[in-house]
Parts: structure tokens; C-alpha cells; sequence
């Protein structure tokens, strides 16, 4: 799948779209640099993408960038709000206590 989502990129095709399923492919291989890149640009093509917070603050967690998450996912929380998406509102809402306690904790 994420081969045939980059010759769509190479060919000029370039969207928020293709660049979740970009970000989301490469963040379920592991590849968190990548999936960070693609999501960043997912969310530069449509600012109000929860969906799109929500995997850049999960991948730029994962890649041990903590503070840079809690910021992917308050932008993800406000976006979430002003669409009334109350799932992602939620989800990332519990990402970020989950971080506090995370980091109260060390």
C-alpha cells in the first residue's frame, strides 16, 4: 500500500489525504520519522484534521518527542472541537492525561 501511495506523491498527486494514508502506513511500520513528515504535511493541507493530530501526536510520541505530542494533540483537540468530533476530542484527551502521568511519574 505505502508503495503505491508514494508513486501517487512522485506523480504530482499530493493531498491531506494521501498524506494521512502515508503517515498512518508508515506509522504502523514503525517508521516514526516518516509517518512524522507526512502527517506534519496532512495537517499543514487541512489544519482542522483531528484524525491527523491524533497519529502525528502518537507518532512524535513514539519518536520520544513528548512535548511536541501534548502540542500535536491540543491543536488535535481544538480542531476535534470546532467540527464537534467528541471521539478524537476524547481520545486525545486521555493521550494527554496519559503523557502528565507518564512524565509525573519519572
Amino acid at each position: 500500500m505505502l508503495e503505491s501511495l508514494e508513486k501517487m506523491l512522485d506523480k504530482g498527486v499530493d493531498n491531506a489525504l494521501l498524506r494521512f494514508g502515508l503517515g498512518k502506513g508508515y506509522l504502523d511500520a514503525g517508521d516514526c520519522a516518516r509517518a512524522i513528515e507526512h502527517l506534519q504535511r496532512c495537517v499543514a493541507f487541512d489544519p482542522n484534521y483531528s484524525a491527523a493530530w491524533k497519529l502525528l501526536g502518537k507518532a512524535l510520541q513514539a519518536d520520544g518527542q513528548t512535548d511536541a505530542a501534548r502540542k500535536a494533540w491540543e491543536q488535535g483537540v481544538a480542531a476535534a472541537q470546532a467540527h464537534g468530533d467528541k471521539q478524537a476530542e476524547k481520545e486525545m484527551s486521555v493521550f494527554m492525561r496519559k503523557l502528565d502521568k507518564a512524565n509525573n511519574l519519572s
